[in-house]
């Protein structure tokens, strides 16, 4: 079974995926879409039999993305559960923190380390980005230049040859996203 994700291999949309397709002996082979949009409206055209995407942050709070794309297509929400989110901050091999002038992620994931990137790196520049795996992925093939740094999952540093430069920065120990199973 085809399952879209809201986001790229490495996506924490991803690990949730696993996590339901888990939970449920579910045998599902990802459709990486980046964004809710193209989730739902796969869904909604019966192109895909199920979607994964976040709705809620324990900290960051709605994900504005997912709500201006629910209103705009029909579909079911079969399951709600919650996922633990751990960010990392990742860097090409061998960037140090004196080399950082900005960094890039989703939104949402800025929003879940606002106060940490503030008192940490205050100065850098920061730069939203579909996904917090794709800009991981950018700044593997040179996309996003080295003295940029990503907020992202453990498994997108490793999926793409990155390191990481410091664990858990989310603001909150605990940091729980709720995600949506949909269906049409």
């Amino acid at each position: 079974m085809k399952i879209g994700i809201s986001g790229v291999a490495g996506s924490f949309s991803e690990e949730a995926a696993q996590l339901y397709s888990q939970k449920h002996a579910i045998e599902g082979t990802p459709e990486f879409l980046v964004s809710v949009e193209n989730v739902l409206e796969k869904i909604e055209k019966g192109e895909l039999p199920l979607g994964i995407f976040p709705i809620e942050n324990s900290n960051g709070g709605i994900v504005i993305e997912a709500v201006h794309a629910m209103a705009g297509h029909k579909f079911t929400i079969k399951e709600l559960f919650e996922f633990e989110v751990n960010h990392n901050l990742i860097v090409k091999p061998g960037v140090t923190a004196a080399h950082i002038t900005q960094i890039a992620s989703h939104d949402q994931a800025l929003k879940q380390c606002r106060m940490y990137l503030r008192r940490v790196w205050g100065s850098a520049e920061l730069l939203p980005y579909a996904d917090t795996a794709l800009a991981a992925q950018d700044l593997a093939k040179g996309t996003l230049n080295d003295s940029t740094a990503v907020v992202a999952s453990a498994r997108a540093a490793e999926l793409y040859g990155l390191e990481i430069l410091e664990e858990k920065i989310q603001d909150l120990k605990f940091n729980y996203t709720t995600f949506i199973a949909a269906v049409q």
